[in-house]
């Protein structure tokens, strides 16, 4: 929901930070340490290490927020890096609930965390499947003077809203459940809507 107004902002407060690193790392570098810290924050969570999890968690979206303008910076963007970014990207979010059930040991814990999973998976479907068609139809990412890779259709739960959501869970694992099931929830009203935005824009 709020990715495409905050990008720009992000962007130009990133750009000082990705005109230094430029040089010095590579995007790709920055998008597998991303992934990495994101993972171990799961696995912090499974520890219950909260504290060093949520830093873990932040720091990988942090990096994660970096590649793309390190990779401008360097003019070596590319669809390989978006492929690899996204693809990163998907095994944090995986991995963040799974260790939070794992820390929490109990079925209903367990339960939720697989509802939340499969909306995610019905999501990923949703947006990949739209965003691929509309690249196919020429009224993509660059018809829309979007920077990503390729179009990425708005919905209610989106990067910027997983990364709050998420760092709520790790901060407070107690409440993980309500948290993780007012975001399963939010997921489907995302799927609803893409479902709507195919229908206004392929048919």
């Amino acid at each position: 929901m709020l990715d495409l107004r905050l990008r720009t902002a992000k962007d130009r407060l990133l750009d000082p930070v990705a005109g230094r690193l430029a040089g010095r790392i590579a995007p790709l570098a920055l998008s597998l340490a991303g992934a990495a810290l994101c993972v171990g924050a799961g696995i912090l969570a499974w520890q219950r290490l909260t504290p060093i999890a949520v830093a873990c968690w932040l720091a990988g979206r942090l990096l994660d927020g970096l590649d793309g303008p390190v990779a401008r910076r360097r003019a070596s963007a590319s669809d390989f890096g978006g492929f690899v970014d996204l693809v990163l990207d998907t095994i944090g979010y995986v991995a963040v609930p799974l260790g939070l059930a794992a820390g929490a040991a109990d079925t209903r814990n367990w339960t939720i965390t697989a509802v939340l999973l499969a909306t995610f998976y019905v999501n990923a479907v949703s947006l990949l499947m739209l965003s691929a068609i509309l690249e196919k139809r020429a009224a993509g990412a660059g018809r829309r003077g979007e920077v990503t890779t390729v179009t990425m259709p708005t919905a209610l739960i989106e990067g910027t809203e997983t990364i709050v959501l998420f760092s709520l869970a790790l901060a407070l694992p107690q409440w993980s459940d309500e948290v993780f099931a007012v975001m399963a929830i939010g997921v489907v009203v995302g799927v609803a809507q893409r479902w709507a935005a195919a229908r206004r824009l392929l048919t």
